[in-house]
This record gives structure tokens, C-alpha cells and sequence, in this order.
């Protein structure tokens, strides 16, 4: 695990803030992003767990199994939201999930459609195989027809583990005493991730209950400005 703790301030249907996780404020504008410093960050972007504001999105690849494609985050050449979930998750993960079929729907309205990608990664791949995953974006409102929505599966729990809880620090911890879930729940974090095509985190948004339209609008302001390659400083 690298910076904090993954599991401060992480519980059950919660974000993974707390005020005794985050301290400071930001000195520097970093390079190569295409929005000010986010005022929501307390902390700076080291001292968290996940990659956040002006840092790179750390490598990965996963498969794709509603697409049968995988994606590589390294050669990514759009803008991307990037999240964690698990399909059974009978609370934050649809709310957060339905708030962001809102945002690509808005997205795609404005004609963003090819410019824009939402990766959801399951940390569940031994339940959320593609029947489940389909039925997760019937019940989210998630678009598949469009071809920007990508749900993305590691191929065992530990592989899921590498990839989300190791390399983009979103924690999640099995937990078998839950009433919430057959079988098993997972408390974790709820973190969503902006990053622009040149794989640099513009904003880290916590919690489910994101604001539809701070996040459509914060991608078409990275859209704008990076498309074609111009970038943003």
C-alpha cells in the first residue's frame, strides 16, 4: 500500500475522507492539467492514498468482458472517469453508478461521445461475470449501445487487489458479516477519478452522491481543452 493507509476514514457505504485523513492545501500547480487546483482537496496530493490532482493514473489492463477487449490505461487517448465497484452492492455503488450514466448521458448529448471513457472496475470478478455486469448497466441507466461506458474485470480477487486497492489506492476489504449482501459485502471506499488523455489525474472526486453536473462539466472543460492534443498547462 502506498501513501496513508487505504483504509482511513473507509467504511461501509462512506468516502474514504475524514478530517483527520487530510491536513493541507496545494503549493504548486502541476503541469500538463487542464483545471485549477481542485478546492475539495484537502490534502495534498501525495499524502493520499489514490492518485489525485496533477498526478498520473498509475498502469494497468484489464479485460473488458461485455466488449471482449481489454483495456490498457496507458494508451489511453481520451478523457476518461475511472471508479471501483462491486454489482451486488446494494446501496453506494448504484447511486454512484446511476450519477455517472447521468454524466455520460449529458456528455453524449453535447457531443462528447468520442471523446469521453468510463471505466468501472470490479473488485468482485468472482460474482460480477458479464450477465452480471449487463444487468448492473440496465439498472444503473448506463448506455453500452454508446460504446464510451467500459465495465473492466480482473481476472481473480488478487488480481483485483493489485490493481485497485495496490495501484489506484481505492481500498475495499471483504466482509462476510454483513447483512446487507448474501454471502459477502466488501466495506471500501468511493472514490471516482477525472483524468485527461494525457493520463494525468484532473480531479478525484469522493464520496457517491457526486455532483452530476460539477463532473459533466469539468469534462467537457478538459475535452476542450486537450483535444487534438493541445493540452492544458
Amino acid at each position: 500500500m502506498r501513501r496513508r493507509s487505504l483504509l482511513c476514514g473507509m467504511a461501509t457505504g462512506t468516502t474514504i475522507a475524514t478530517a483527520g485523513c487530510l491536513s493541507s492545501v496545494f503549493d504548486d500547480t502541476p503541469e500538463n492539467v487542464a483545471l485549477g487546483p481542485q478546492s475539495d482537496q484537502r490534502a495534498e496530493s501525495e499524502e493520499l492514498a489514490y492518485p489525485a490532482y496533477g498526478q498520473p493514473l498509475p498502469a494497468f489492463e484489464l479485460a473488458d468482458p461485455l466488449a471482449d477487449t481489454p483495456i490498457d490505461a496507458g494508451s489511453l487517448d481520451r478523457t476518461a472517469i475511472v471508479t471501483a465497484f462491486f454489482a451486488s452492492c446494494p446501496a453506494e455503488c448504484g447511486i454512484l453508478l446511476h450519477r455517472l450514466a447521468d454524466v455520460q448521458a449529458t456528455v453524449n448529448e453535447r457531443g462528447l461521445t468520442d471523446s469521453v471513457v468510463f471505466l468501472s472496475i470490479t473488485f468482485d470478478p468472482e460474482r460480477d461475470d458479464a450477465d452480471a455486469l449487463r444487468e448492473n448497466a440496465r439498472r444503473v441507466g448506463a448506455d453500452l449501445d454508446a460504446g464510451n461506458w467500459r465495465y473492466l474485470r480482473p481476472e481473480s480477487p488478487a488480481a483485483a487487489e493489485r490493481v485497485v486497492e495496490d495501484r489506484l489506492g481505492i481500498g475495499f476489504e471483504r466482509d462476510t458479516n454483513s447483512s446487507r449482501v448474501a454471502g459477502y459485502d466488501f466495506t471500501h471506499s468511493v472514490v471516482t477519478l477525472l483524468v485527461n488523455p494525457h493520463g494525468i489525474v484532473e480531479r478525484a472526486y469522493r464520496g457517491e452522491t457526486v455532483d452530476r453536473d460539477r463532473v459533466a462539466t469539468d469534462v467537457e472543460t478538459v475535452v476542450e481543452a486537450t483535444d487534438g492534443g493541445s493540452g492544458g498547462e
